[in-house]
This record gives structure tokens, sequence and C-alpha cells, in this order.
């Protein structure tokens, strides 16, 4: 069902960048078929190359996955190889580099900044958060896996998190927390984002199972975690750092050993990956 989803996406997308003809393309011949590689221009991490495979196939194209998501890959080498009607290669070509620089892109910062942190904290994860560009989430959340990353919420059915725009309705945090527990389904999780220590206090009192430290310092990271110990709050609830975290900072808050770390960087700020699609033969 979700393959069908993404299908249908990229159906959308497609008719997008061809909403007649694709009027270079049928200079063509309509029975002309090729080979063709997508070819990495640098070094990087696969996502997403299944769902482009299947997509591709559902369009009547033979494809073959070199380099499954996950899987590291170096300049010059191939991801996929494509078999088929030239027409269909070549009008598909641009979107399907798109997804795949972006995804490619993705899942290579993710990777990265997971090793980074796991040779400084390995109980720590690192995940994205819901800062996705409309009708990419799929494949951003997807790419975030793929790099070793947590997907953290896919939408707002998953769980409750009480951000400081809800807190401004509720008297306290406690109050908010309490609600949330009456009106919860037993199966979702309770988070709650605080501003200060006392918040993450209040927070993990009330009962929240997550407790989103936003926009602290390194150093207010780690005296809210060694408070928490403290007071014998800190086994009760998942620690979350978010807001203010980059690549250039994140090994001073992985050193307080939160128990996640997420970044709107993953997705909205990551460099794409260089790839090419190059047609390596032609017949009829």
């Amino acid at each position: 069902m979700v393959e069908e989803i993404v299908y249908c996406k990229f159906l959308e997308w497609l008719a997008e960048d061809i909403p007649f003809w694709d009027a270079t393309s049928e200079l063509l011949p309509e029975n002309i078929s090729c080979k063709a590689v997508v070819l990495a221009k640098e070094d990087g991490v696969a996502a997403c190359t299944e769902e482009i495979a299947y997509i591709l196939q559902r369009l009547g194209l033979e494809v073959a996955v070199l380099k499954k998501s996950g899987e590291e890959f170096r300049l010059g080498e191939i991801l996929l190889e494509i078999k088929g009607n030239m027409r269909k290669v070549l009008s598909a070509e641009r979107l399907v580099l798109n997804i795949l620089s972006h995804t490619c892109g993705i899942a290579t910062a993710t990777r990265r900044l997971v090793e980074k942190v796991k040779k400084i904290s390995p109980r720590t994860r690192i995940a994205a958060t819901r800062k996705t560009l409309p009708g990419l989430r799929y494949f951003e959340k997807k790419a975030v896996e793929a790099g070793g990353g947590d997907t953290h919420r896919l939408s707002l059915s998953d769980m409750i998190l009480i951000k400081d725009n809800h807190l401004k309705y509720f008297k306290s945090v406690k109050s908010a927390v309490e609600k949330a527990k009456e009106k919860n389904s037993f199966y979702r999780k309770i988070e709650v984002e605080v501003s200060n220590l006392n918040e993450a206090i209040e927070a993990a009192e009330a009962g929240a199972d997550i407790v989103m430290l936003d926009n602290f310092t390194p150093e207010e990271v780690a005296e809210t975690i060694k408070v928490l110990e403290e007071k014998g709050l800190r086994n009760r609830v998942l620690i979350e750092v978010s807001g203010g975290v980059t690549e250039e900072n994140i090994v001073k808050y992985a050193k307080a050993q939160p128990d996640v770390i997420s970044l709107g960087i993953l997705t909205h700020s990551a460099k794409a990956v260089d790839l090419s699609l190059e047609v390596t033969g032609v017949w009829k």
C-alpha cells in the first residue's frame, strides 16, 4: 500500500514536469530502447533506491538496485541500472535524480552525525523532526532511517507532544500533562517541550514519557540531567535535546548523554549528493 502511494506521488510530480508531452524526448523513435545507470559523482550513503526501482518498474522499465538503502557508495560507483524504452527513461531522468540526490544527501548527513555522536555517547539516538517538505515526508524520513537515524514522529497522530504554544493555554506543565494523560490512548507516549530546568522537573514528576529540552545550551542540558538524576527522576523519562544543535556543536551535547538529539537540519538543510544518469547503450 505504501509503495502504491509513493508511486502515485511520483506520477503527480511527473505530470508537473510533463503537463502535455516531453517535446525533446519525442524526437526519438517510439521503439528505441536504452541502458542507463545512476552514477555517483561523490561519496555518500544510498537511500530510497528500492522505492525508485519500484516506481520505474511500474513504468515498464527493468531496474537493478546495486546500492541498497543504507549502503555506502564511492565516487564512480553505480546505484541503479535501468533498461527499457528510451523516451520513458529520459522523461523520468530529472525527477529520479532530484529525489535520489536529496534522499542520499539526507542519509549521508545523518550517517555522519550518528557516527560522530556514537563515539561520545553510544546510547544517544540521532533523530529527525517534522521539518519536512510537503509531499516528501516519506522519502525524507526513510532517508534518515537509511542513514542510521531515528524517524521521530511521522505525523501529528503518532504522539502527544506538548509544545510552548500549547502551554500558553494551560496553567502549568503539570496541568498539561494531566490533561494529556486523561485524553490519551494507552499506546501513545506523551512528550513535553520545556524551556528551563524547573519545567523539566515538573514534566518528569507529572509523568511525561519524554522531556524535550528546547534550545538549552550543552551546559544547561548537563545540569538538567544531573538534577533529574539527583531527584531520582532520570530513569523515569527519556531526555530529548532539540533546537540550536548543529554539526559543529553536537559533540558537546552528546557529552551529557541525552537519549535523543533531534535536528531539523537533517531534512531541511542536508546537502544533496551529486548523482548523474548516463545512457550507456542504445538499440532498437
